[in-house]
């Protein structure tokens, strides 16, 4: 599908991808609806940092997406709707998961209907690899169980039925998109990369992390960006569920050690409790097929592999290490 003359809304445009998915696509010269969470402050999160020309391009909406009116009317007018929204931090789903199926089973479901009553002409709705659980086999294919170990995980299986459910019951053009591990400039810092970074760079030997064996495929997020918009383009991936992974398995601890040989930086590692999950929780492995994503969408990694992995990491620790970024991320606390 040609999505130049479409208008496209991106719900989640505050956050860590949506905000870079939102700049890219205003730079191809795309009609842009920014999604932003309602907030008393007149926050519109990253899209705050962007450039004034991207900004003043945009079409803010600001509103909730557990609000089903305020979602139908942030999508009235538009073709196409990159659903990103949603509460995403594993620890903070154990702490609150009622808040995890309002926002992300009920949002996703506010979003379909809307689609379904509006005839929105795409609808690229986001998975996790995290409802995968532990690989039963690896590389992960799409067709691989669904395990929810934790509540979060759960919560995007259920968001995902509800997405393909329309599509099968009523023929709402409904894609998904299962991202493995992204990560990259302006992700939180509950993330293990982002979390590594901000501890060395301020100045920290002790680094305090969670488990270290766990194995995980990154993906950066220019890449993942880049995924989305094939998606939105492609008209064979509606009805599909596609994976998009570097295809390149590396353990948290081997991460670690990369991200601090960058830095030129001799750690030590602590466990912190509370970073860990609980026992049965942790996902142990994840590793992602991505041929079904260069089959249908001609979609592969720019930053793939162990190079691809350094080159990522490079731009990240180079975004981290800006004193003007640095300052708003908490290194010595533990954000949940």
């Amino acid at each position: 599908m040609e999505i130049s003359s479409k208008k496209i809304l991106i719900t989640g445009a505050d956050g860590f991808i949506g905000s870079h998915l939102t700049e890219e696509l205003v730079r191809r010269g795309h009609a842009v609806r920014a999604f932003v969470y309602y907030n008393s402050f007149n926050s519109w999160g990253w899209l705050d940092r962007s450039d004034p020309e991207i900004r003043k391009s945009l079409d803010i909406f600001s509103g909730d997406i557990r609000d089903p009116h305020g979602v139908k009317t942030a999508m009235m007018g538009c073709d196409v709707v990159l659903h990103l929204a949603a509460l995403i931090a594993i620890p903070y789903s154990y702490h609150s998961p009622d808040t995890y199926v309002d926002t992300n089973v009920k949002g996703t479901l506010n979003i379909v209907q809307a689609a379904r009553e509006l005839s929105i002409q795409k609808v690229v709705h986001t998975s996790t690899s995290e409802v995968y659980g532990t690989a039963q086999f690896v590389p992960i294919t799409e067709d691989h169980p669904l395990q929810g170990q934790s509540p979060y995980s759960a919560s995007k299986i259920g968001a995902d039925q509800i997405a393909m459910s329309f599509y099968h019951a009523f023929d709402t053009p409904v894609a998904i998109i299962r991202p493995f591990n992204t990560y990259g400039p302006r992700q939180s810092a509950r993330a293990v990369i982002p979390t590594t970074i901000t501890q060395i760079a301020s100045g920290l030997r002790k680094i305090k992390l969670g488990a270290l064996h766990p194995t995980r495929d990154f993906n950066f997020v220019t890449d993942t960006v880049r995924a989305f918009i094939a998606i939105a383009e492609s008209e064979r991936s509606t009805g599909e569920i596609i994976n998009i992974g570097s295809n390149y398995e590396i353990s948290i601890a081997d991460t670690v050690r990369m991200i601090a040989e960058l830095m030129d930086a001799e750690i030590q590692i602590e466990t912190d409790q509370t970073r860990l999950r609980p026992e049965k929780s942790e996902v142990e492995r994840l590793w992602a097929d991505n041929s079904k994503a260069k089959k249908l969408l001609n979609w592969e990694p720019s930053y793939g592999g162990k190079d691809g992995l350094r080159r990522g990491l490079v731009e990240t620790i180079s975004w981290f290490t800006n004193p003007d970024n640095i300052q708003g991320y908490k290194a010595h606390l533990y954000n949940l």
